[in-house]
């Protein structure tokens, strides 16, 4: 089975920084992109950043040039570089890898635990 690990989260004032990391295990025969995407209370999911295969990378306007995200592709893992932090950055972020298990097969979503970031002004 696929599992993702989260990890990186917690309470940081505006202005600071944290670096989110994922790592996916299991059985992975391809990615196909990985992804961070967050979500306040009472607010719509939104895409952080994303990092596909083979493809360029990209960024929310909302970002500002603020982070960076990477991947490992060795260690099946994605980060999340953020720095100067906003109160608005406040959310759960989630780890998002697309995937597929075996040669040709179908496509598949997979989504980490979630790690909470609080900013604090």
């Amino acid at each position: 089975q696929v599992q993702l690990v989260e990890s990186g989260g917690g309470l940081v004032q505006a202005g600071g920084s944290v670096s989110l990391s994922c790592v996916a295990s299991g059985n992975i025969f391809s990615i196909i992109n990985m992804a961070w995407v967050r979500q306040a209370p009472g607010k719509q999911r939104e895409l952080v950043a994303a990092m596909p295969t083979g493809e360029n990378t990209l960024y929310a306007d909302f970002v500002k040039g603020r982070f960076t995200i990477s991947r490992d592709n060795a260690k099946n893992a994605v980060y999340l570089q953020m720095n100067n932090l906003e109160p608005e950055d406040t959310a759960v972020y989630i780890c998002n890898v697309v995937m597929r298990r075996t040669a040709n097969s179908l496509i598949l979503n997979f989504w980490g635990q979630g790690t909470q970031v609080t900013v604090s002004s």
